[in-house]
C-alpha cells in the first residue's frame, strides 16, 4: 500500500517562510497529489494540488502567490514551499494522494474534494505567530 510522510513543520513568525515535504513509499505515476491543512476548530481544506504526470498545479486563492507546490520524482518527494505566512496559515498539514487525472484540469473556482483522496500522511504542525 501506498504511505506518505510530512514533515518539515515549526514555528515562523508572520512573513516568514517554511518547506514542508511529503516522502511517498513509490513515486506515483498518473496520480494526483495534494496539501490539505485544518485549523483549531475548522473543517479540513484543500489548498493545493499537483498532477504528478505533467507537473499541473492549483491553488486556492487564499495561498496563490504565496504557497509553491512540487514533486521530485527521483526523491518520491512532494513538496510545499510557503513563503509570506500569515498567521491565519497556522494549522496541521497534510499530504494526500490518489489515482487519477482528475487534478490535470483543475482551474480557477475548482473546489478541492477532501473524499476524492484515500491515501493521507499523518500530519505536520505549522505554527506562525
Amino acid at each position: 500500500d501506498v504511505q506518505l510522510v510530512e514533515s518539515g513543520g515549526g514555528s515562523v513568525q508572520a512573513g516568514g517562510s517554511l518547506r514542508l515535504s511529503c516522502t511517498v513509499s513509490k513515486y506515483t505515476y498518473y496520480w494526483c497529489m495534494a496539501w490539505f491543512r485544518q485549523a483549531p476548530g475548522k473543517d479540513r481544506e484543500g489548498i493545493a494540488t499537483i498532477y504528478t504526470d505533467n507537473g499541473h498545479t492549483y491553488y486556492v486563492d487564499s495561498v496563490k502567490g504565496r504557497f509553491t507546490t512540487s514533486r521530485d520524482s527521483a526523491k518520491n518527494t512532494l513538496y510545499l514551499q510557503m513563503d509570506n505566512l500569515k498567521q491565519e496559515d497556522t494549522a496541521m498539514y497534510y499530504c494526500a494522494a490518489d489515482r487519477g487525472s482528475f487534478c490535470a484540469w483543475y482551474d480557477a473556482g475548482t473546489y478541492i474534494v477532501k473524499g476524492l483522496f484515500n491515501y493521507w500522511g499523518q500530519g505536520t504542525q505549522v505554527t506562525v505567530s
